[in-house]
């Protein structure tokens, strides 16, 4: 069987809607055999062609069947599009941190095109990242069709980079809830989201994450009121384009979600499942601590449902950000902008835990540990590389100057580079 080949590199149409802004592209069956899957779906190559795993097989594979043999026929065609949310790891349900491994959009200045940019969407390697928001039945019903050039045809894809769990179940339930066919409290309950609203001590880590992670967004004494866009075009977003012409910086919905989750979980997706398996009163998050071992720093604090106090934690800590390190920020620092973010979540990690061992998470104690790093530069060449290898740079430089990490931790041929980058030479 002929296999693609990755990088891949496909032209895509930009598209901006209330939600955010997704990509449309043509991609070949093949490729997303290789790259897409749900929780329910997910195929896998098997010699000359894919075989099909998932919990729910045998519920739908008598449709998939039918499906493959339309696939078969001459006049086979599938104009509507598949949605996928890439980026978000298998397992975990975590963004995928390896920039050598996430689909990501380049941009080219072209005049031929309304906004003068060409796009492109980047695929750089088969590891499946693509979680298929709709769409599931016509990919996999490619495993049940008898011809293998049929691997070749073409599939249209609407593409939403980092789109965190919540708003793919949002996006599922929207899609379907007006087919006959669909429950939509039933298209919630696949994705772990009920469309009633459910008692916050039921809430998932992510489902927490994205209540507070709007409420930051929302409130006018918060850091980030207004800065908070759901769908990631790259590593900005619209309507990014009037918050650029006002000089001010966003921040994806994604690293938010996942900052805030990680302070409570180290696997969001399993926490989710095994709450999943309960019903009724009996899903409840304390009882995840009989099912799991997890040293997420305000664990306990969810455990018990006390979610006032991380929300207080995440606000103190960015607005100690906002008068200390921001402060010093141009627009184009690396600081402001999502790897910024994502070390700066990185580190209040441990000093979240740090804090809860002394009984203080309020922004003078957040201030008191980030005025230490008030006077980096991250405007500097060193922190160019706006990738993980950027994040990884911002953290270490920030865990250099609160003495999180020693220097004697660096490898010797980055330790004049990281010295000198972070002022402490």
């Amino acid at each position: 069987m002929r296999q693609s080949t990755y990088p891949i590199r496909v032209p895509a149409l930009r598209v901006e809607q209330p939600l955010g802004v997704f990509y449309v592209a043509s991609l070949p069956a093949r490729v997303l055999l290789d790259t897409a899957y749900s929780d329910r779906l997910r195929a896998t190559r098997n010699g000359e062609s894919y075989q099909l795993d998932g919990s729910q097989r045998e519920l739908h594979e008598p449709r998939l069947r039918d499906i493959g043999a339309y696939i078969d026929t001459n006049e086979s065609t599938f104009p509507n599009s598949i949605i996928l949310a890439p980026n978000f790891d298998e397992r975990t349900g975590f963004l995928v941190e390896e920039e050598d491994d996430r689909w990501k959009i380049e941009t080219k200045e072209d005049p031929q095109f309304p906004d003068g940019k060409a796009h492109f969407i980047v695929i750089p390697s088969d590891r499946k990242l693509a979680p298929i928001i709709d769409g599931q039945h016509r990919l996999f019903g490619f495993n049940f069709s008898e011809r293998l050039d049929r691997l070749d045809v073409e599939l249209v894809c609407s593409v939403f980079l980092d789109l965190p769990k919540p708003y793919q179940a949002f996006l599922f339930a929207t899609i379907n809830s007006t087919q006959k066919p669909v429950n939509k409290s039933l298209t919630y309950d696949l994705f772990g989201y009920n469309i009633d609203k459910e008692p916050a001590e039921s809430w998932s880590p992510d489902k927490l994450a994205v209540f507070l992670a709007r409420k930051l967004n929302a409130e006018r004494d918060s850091p980030l009121h207004d800065r908070i866009i759901v769908a990631a075009e790259n590593d900005f977003i619209p309507s990014r384009t009037e918050a650029k012409r006002e000089g001010r910086w966003m921040v994806s919905m994604a690293t938010v979600v996942e900052g805030i989750a990680r302070l409570v979980s180290q696997n969001p997706k399993r926490d989710s499942n095994m709450l999943l398996k309960r019903s009724g009163d009996a899903r409840r998050r304390s009882l995840l601590t009989q099912e799991s071992v997890d040293n997420s720093p305000l664990r306990s604090v969810y455990l018990e449902v006390n979610d006032k106090v991380i929300l207080a934690t995440v606000k103190n800590y960015l607005n100690a950000a906002k008068r200390t390190i921001w402060a010093q920020a141009d627009k184009d620092s690396f600081i402001v902008k999502t790897v910024g973010l994502q070390a700066l979540f990185d580190v209040l990690k441990k000093l979240a835990a740090e804090g809860l061992t002394a009984n203080d998470l309020s922004e003078k104690y957040f201030i008191s540990r980030l005025e230490l790093a008030r006077n980096i530069n991250f405007s500097g060449a060193f922190f160019q590389n706006a990738s993980g290898s950027g994040r990884g740079r911002i953290r270490t430089c920030l865990e250099l100057r609160l003495g999180l990490k020693d220097s004697s931790d660096l490898k010797p041929e980055d330790k004049g580079d990281y010295l000198s980058a972070c002022g402490m030479n």
